[in-house]
C-alpha cells in the first residue's frame, strides 16, 4: 500500500506539471493547426523530462541535498545566480498562467468573470501550502487530475476516421494547409517547452528531500518518473487528438480553453465536460502548487535559508514569504487584463529558451562522485542525457528567431 501511495507525488508531478495550462492550451492548439504532425515531439519530450527528473531525484536521494544549493557549491555562485534568475523568472511566469488558469476553468464551470476568481484562486493556493499536509497534497490534486482522462475517453466516442489519424503521425511536411515551416518549428518548440518545464524537476527534487529519499527509495523513484510522466504525455496527446479531430476540420484555432473543452463537450455531453472541467480545476490548481513552492524553493535552496513545506512560517518565514510575494504578483498581472493564454504560450517557449541553464547543471552533478558516489550515471543514461543536451541547446537557440519570423506562431 505505500508503494501504490508514493505513486502520489509522480502522479501530482505530471497532473500538475506534464499536463498543466501549458499543455492543456498548447497540445489543443496544435492539434487544432497541424493535427497529429507534432505528435512525435510530445514522445521526444517525455522522454525527456523522465530523463531529467530521473537524474534529479536520484541526486537528491543520494546527496540528501536540494538542487540550487548543490549548483550553487558545484557551479560557482555567478553561475548558479544565473541559473537562479532565469529558472525563477520563468517559474513566475509559468506561477502567472496557472493562476490565470484556475480564474478562467472556475469561469468555464460558473460563468463569473475571471478576473473574480484571480484573487480566489491565489489565495486558495496559499492556504493549502500553508495548511495542507504534503501527502494529503499529492494525493488529493493529483487523483482529481485524473478527469483529464475523459479526453482519452472522447477520442473514442468522437469515432475517428483512424487511417487518417494515422497518416497525420506519418506526414512529412512540416506545414499543415496555410501553416509556414517557421509556425510549424516554432510550436514545434512550444510543445518542447511545455513537457520540459524546469518547474517540474524542481518540485520532483525537492519533493524527494521533502519525503526523505535515501538509497532505498531510487526504486519508487523511478517508478514515480516512468509511470507518471508517460502517464501525462497519453494525456496530452489524447488532447491534442480531440482537437485535430473536432477542430482542425473546421479551421478553428484555439483562442481560449473554452474551445480546449470543445471537443469533450461534442463527444460526451455536459457529463463529460463537467469531468473534464474538474480535471481542468485540479491540473491547473496542482501546477500553481507546484509553482508556488518551486518559487520558494529555488530562492531559499540558492542562498541558505530554512525551506520546507513541513516547517510552518514562523521557522521558514523567507521560503514562506517568497511564495506570498509571488501570488500576490501573478495576481496583479493578471488583474491588469492581461490575457492568461498568452501567458501560457509565451511561458512555454521561454520554459525551452532557459532550459538548458537548469539540464545542465543536473547533468553534471549526476556525473560528479564527490557528491553521487557509485550512483553516478551509467553509459546509457549519459549518451542519452548528452543527445537531450543537443536537442535543448538546438530548441533554445532557435526559439527566439522562429518566434521572430511566425510572429509568435501567429
Amino acid at each position: 500500500m505505500k508503494a501504490v501511495l508514493g505513486l502520489a507525488l509522480g502522479v501530482l508531478t505530471a497532473i500538475g506539471g506534464f499536463v498543466d495550462i501549458g499543455d492543456l492550451v498548447t497540445s489543443s492548439v496544435v492539434g487544432s493547426r497541424f493535427g497529429l504532425t507534432l505528435a512525435w515531439v510530445i514522445i521526444i519530450g517525455v522522454v525527456g523530462i523522465c530523463l531529467f527528473a530521473q537524474m534529479s531525484g536520484r541526486v537528491a536521494a543520494i546527496s540528501g541535498r536540494a538542487t540550487f544549493e548543490i549548483i550553487r557549491e558545484r557551479l560557482g555562485a555567478r553561475v548558479g545566480f544565473a541559473n537562479l534568475v532565469a529558472s525563477f523568472l520563468i517559474n513566475l511566469m509559468t506561477l502567472t498562467a496557472e493562476v490565470g488558469g484556475i480564474a478562467l476553468s472556475l469561469q468555464l464551470a460558473t460563468s463569473l468573470q475571471p478576473t473574480l476568481w484571480i484573487p480566489v484562486a491565489a489565495i486558495a493556493v496559499w492556504l493549502v501550502i500553508w495548511r495542507v499536509k504534503f501527502s494529503i497534497l499529492e494525493n488529493v490534486t493529483g487523483l482529481l487530475g485524473l478527469a483529464l482522462i475523459v479526453f482519452a475517453v472522447a477520442v473514442f466516442l468522437l469515432h475517428p476516421d483512424w487511417q487518417s489519424l494515422g497518416g497525420q503521425l506519418l506526414l512529412q511536411s512540416p506545414s499543415q494547409g496555410s501553416e509556414t515551416p517557421a509556425t510549424y518549428w516554432y510550436f514545434a518548440i512550444a510543445l518542447f517547452g511545455s513537457a520540459m518545464t524546469p518547474y517540474e524537476v524542481f518540485f520532483f527534487s525537492s519533493g524527494a528531500v521533502e519525503e526523505h529519499w535515501t538509497r532505498k527509495d531510487l526504486g519508487q523513484s523511478r517508478v514515480n518518473v516512468l509511470v507518471g510522466f508517460p502517464l501525462g504525455a497519453l494525456l496530452s496527446i489524447a488532447i491534442s487528438v480531440t482537437a485535430a479531430i473536432v477542430l482542425l476540420p473546421h479551421q478553428i484555432q484555439v483562442t481560449s480553453l473554452s474551445q480546449v473543452l470543445l471537443p469533450v463537450a461534442q463527444a460526451g455531453g455536459t457529463i463529460a465536460a463537467i469531468v473534464a472541467l474538474l480535471g481542468f480545476v485540479a491540473a491547473t490548481f496542482g501546477a500553481a502548487l507546484e509553482t508556488t513552492l518551486s518559487s520558494g524553493y529555488s530562492l531559499a535552496q540558492y542562498f541558505g535559508w530554512s525551506w520546507g513545506k513541513f516547517r510552518r512560517p514562523a521557522k521558514a518565514a523567507r521560503f514562506h514569504l517568497t511564495m506570498i510575494i509571488c501570488l500576490v504578483v501573478g495576481a496583479g498581472v493578471l488583474l491588469t487584463g492581461v490575457d492568461p493564454v498568452q501567458i501560457t504560450e509565451y511561458s512555454v517557449v521561454f520554459s525551452a529558451i532557459a532550459l538548458p541553464l537548469t539540464y545542465l547543471p543536473i547533468l553534471i552533478v549526476a556525473n560528479d562522485r564527490d557528491y553521487m558516489g557509485d550512483k553516478v550515471n551509467g553509459r546509457v543514461t549519459n549518451f542519452f542525457g548528452l543527445v537531450f543536451l543537443v536537442i535543448i541547446v538546438i530548441a533554445s537557440v532557435a526559439a527566439i528567431p522562429l518566434m521572430i519570423i511566425s510572429a509568435a506562431g501567429s
